[in-house]
């Protein structure tokens, strides 16, 4: 794909990589590429100094340009832009085209695509069916949302390999209608998330059935176990339906949680779909191992064990990871606020925790919903994670366990969950050195 002399504009560099891949990509096809980022210079250090080789044409940050999208041939999208935003509407205006990382790669992308998508576990089944399609012998590439663009990767990826992509609600809506979806579809589950992001639930869930509208009669579909809103998706299927294989074909898995048993399952019938091997699937699926920041095992300190769960930015990835982890249970959690109903989590919260300490912009509402529910139920609401660490190692003793899972997003304090999560580990660093004297 050329675009050779095409004024593009790069609309956000983003924090996992999709948008130097994207700048890079088109500056090396020779696009007049101009990057614009509402951060400033000290934000993007980093990025700009991974671009420094690269001829790019124009850097435009702290705050977006008009004339960059009113001249330019080409808007790449980063996905965390909304779509009602004000410079996009320009562009619309001009009938300017507009694009994003994924849909290039999809575009270009010569192998066939097992697309994963859901409000929670969609990195675990990608994950999952990116090792079953290993042991069955595939030569396989894993991508998309889960963190790592295989945009640069287009020049190495043959017609007989196999691509698993990770989509999030953001890359899908982003994606224009005549773009092809990938050959087999997973949809993990459905609930609400992101509503101060899409607008609405009904927004949101038309944006995650993207990835089975744009499919072709001959494509595959795998709608979600046990999941009542997925599950009913199937008039939304356009082509074949797949049926999930039995739960007893599945071994036991090195990761817990019974929604893992679910994520192996949606994976397991994916892989079976495209013709992978029972047995490739019994043993992949019995040596996975958790991925970083999901339910991850860190340090035991005088006897507590503590969790790194910094992935959980929904409330029922926390409810799920609650119902996993062993023991009395201090949970740490907070964030900024997604527009989405706190009051299911602090009943589990009150059910299955022996105390929680909430941080962030939603702090004061979680504490302030489990009171109202339980007066007298341990909790305190503070500013940092590291208060929230603070007071429940004074109140846990040995054999308890001291869980990181936020039930939130990470913006308002964090980049990102990963940011988060290696913050957690920072302060643990920390507390260990203190109790190790």
């Amino acid at each position: 794909m050329s675009f050779q002399h095409q004024r593009v504009t790069i609309m956000g560099l983003g924090h996992f990589g999709g948008g130097l891949a994207v700048a890079r990509w088109m500056a090396r096809r020779g696009a007049v590429v101009t990057v614009t980022d509402v951060a400033d210079e000290t934000a993007l250090a980093d990025a700009m100094a991974e671009l420094r080789n690269e001829p790019i044409a124009a850097w435009h940050l702290g705050g977006h340009q008009r004339k960059d999208f009113r001249d330019a041939d080409l808007v790449v999208v980063n996905p965390a832009v909304r779509p009602n935003n004000s410079y996009l509407a320009i562009a619309r205006r001009l009938a300017t085209p507009l694009s994003s990382e994924t849909e290039l790669f999809l575009r270009a992308c010569p192998a066939p695509v097992i697309g994963v998508t859901g409000s929670a576990g969609k990195s675990t089944t990608a994950a999952m069916t990116h090792a079953i399609l290993r042991a069955d012998g595939r030569r396989v590439w894993l991508g998309g949302n889960i963190g790592h663009s295989l945009l640069e990767d287009l020049e190495r990826i043959r017609p007989q390999d196999w691509v698993v992509l990770e989509l999030s609600s953001f890359q899908l809506r982003h994606l224009m209608l005549e773009v092809h979806m990938p050959r087999v579809a997973v949809v993990t589950n459905c609930f609400p998330n992101h509503l101060d992001w899409h607008g609405s639930y009904d927004r949101y869930v038309a944006a995650k059935q993207r990835i089975l509208t744009g499919q072709t009669p001959d494509d595959l579909a795998v709608l979600g176990w046990k999941d009542t809103e997925s599950g009913s998706w199937s008039r939304q299927v356009r082509g074949h339906l797949l049926t999930l294989v039995d739960e007893a074909a599945i071994p036991p898995l090195g990761v817990p949680g019974k929604h893992n048993r679910h994520n192996a399952v949606c994976a397991a019938t994916a892989a079976a779909g495209v013709g992978c091997a029972r047995e490739s699937i019994r043993s992949a699926l019995a040596s996975f191992r958790a991925l970083s920041q999901r339910l991850e095992p860190l340090e035991t300190i005088a006897g507590r064990r503590f969790v790194n769960d910094s992935t959980a930015t929904t409330p029922e990835s926390t409810v799920a990871a609650l119902q996993t982890v062993d023991g009395p249970v201090w949970l740490l959690a907070g964030g900024s606020d997604k527009g989405i109903n706190l009051e299911p989590l602090a009943m589990a919260v009150i059910e299955l925790a022996r105390g929680a300490a909430f941080f962030g912009a939603t702090g004061g509402v979680l504490r302030d919903r489990v009171a109202a529910l339980a007066p007298d139920f341990p909790c305190t609401a503070v500013v940092t994670m590291g208060e929230a660490l603070d007071w429940c190692w004074q109140r846990s003793s040995r054999g308890d366990c001291i869980l990181l899972s936020p039930a939130c997003a990470s913006h308002d304090q964090f980049q990102n969950f990963r940011q988060r999560g290696e913050h957690f580990a920072e302060l643990l660093g920390a507390l260990y050195r203190r109790h190790r004297r």
